[in-house]
């Protein structure tokens, strides 16, 4: 995604871009039901946070869409920001996930999967930093795969224990792992489920999502970036998730599972890192304007305070109404 900064300028003040005025008001309409006996469930509006350590700024939110937000409904997205250890040795998480759309309990499983992550991640956080800070690609990836999948076990097994179908309470998992060492700069990041991770180098936005045959095979993402584009131009990943039609001699397989993605990278002064859920990875990509802003206000510059980064992220797209939750990383 190439920015000309010069267009971005012009909307700079702006609310929106795009061809016109979005649906719904700018501004949350209505609260969702709450339940008097089970207050701990209901969820903020927005959350936000950030924090500086080593070489990285980081700042993240999460917010709810306007579709929600017209309807009542509660945020789907949740985020956790968590730091694990202490000094250099230090390492910060930040997990977001995404619950199911249209299932009731969607806000719940998003938590719960954040939750379960985040656990995982702090007890094993000793191992991941020393692994992070000597490059091991391989086992990075299987350990981090490993987290993943017992933490989306776990989400599995609440179901069962609701007696609701898996796919009714699940949720897709996006983290970035940022160690406390000013000396090392690698970022990692794993997960599974659509979203978005890119990066702001030179004034160009990369889209640097791991691709699914990277994702699902041999770990072949390693430390240092890979080119942001193939040498045929595909920047974007598409998994339909189509299967065979089962034998009618075979009881039907379970639902295609996502496939893990990772991706470890070393960062350079001046980068902005990315990741984001769908919400604001789709109108990043649909719309060309929305880059370009972001592009203007995050290049050549410090990381915004958390009110201009509220703002930058609210920046809102007409056919773009769901939660979005990011997390961006400022390198000095």
């Amino acid at each position: 995604m190439r920015s000309p900064v010069r267009s971005a300028r012009d909307d700079a003040s702006a609310d929106y871009v795009g061809d016109g005025p979005p649906t719904y008001d700018a501004e949350p309409t209505a609260l969702p039901p709450a339940d008097p006996d089970d207050l701990d469930d209901l969820m903020a509006d927005t959350v936000l946070d950030g924090a500086r350590y080593g070489a990285c700024t980081l700042r993240a939110v999460s917010v709810r869409g306007d579709s929600a937000r017209y309807r009542g409904e509660p945020r789907r997205d949740s985020l956790l920001t968590a730091r694990f250890g202490s000094g250099e040795d230090a390492l910060v998480l930040v997990a977001m996930a995404t619950g199911a759309r249209a299932t009731p309990g969607a806000h719940r499983a998003a938590a719960e999967a954040c939750r379960w992550i985040g656990r995982a991640v702090g007890r094993s956080h000793a191992r991941l930093v020393e692994d992070i800070r000597a490059a091991r690609r391989g086992e990075l990836k299987s350990g981090l795969h490993r987290l993943t999948d017992r933490s989306l076990g776990k989400l599995r097994a609440s179901a069962a224990e609701q007696g609701l179908p898996p796919e009714e309470y699940t949720a897709g998992l996006r983290c970035l792992l940022l160690p406390a060492d000013p000396e090392c700069r690698t970022r990692v990041f794993f997960g599974v489920g659509p979203g978005g991770l890119f990066r702001l180098r030179d004034g160009e936005w990369q889209d640097i999502e791991p691709r699914v045959k990277d994702a699902a095979g041999e770990p072949v993402v390693g430390f240092g970036s890979l080119p942001h584009e193939t040498p045929e131009g595909d920047r974007l990943t598409m998994d339909l998730g189509i299967t065979t039609p089962p034998s009618p001699y075979e009881p039907a397989p379970e639902p295609p599972r996502e496939p893990f993605r990772f991706r470890a990278s070393v960062a350079r002064p001046g980068d902005t890192l990315l990741l984001c859920s769908g919400g604001l990875a789709d109108p990043l990509r649909g719309e060309q304007r929305l880059a370009d802003l972001l592009t203007a206000r995050w290049s050549g510059s410090p990381a915004p305070g958390l009110a201009e980064f509220l703002a930058d992220t609210q920046v809102r797209v007409k056919g773009y109404a769901d939660d979005r939750t990011a997390a961006a990383v400022w390198e000095a």
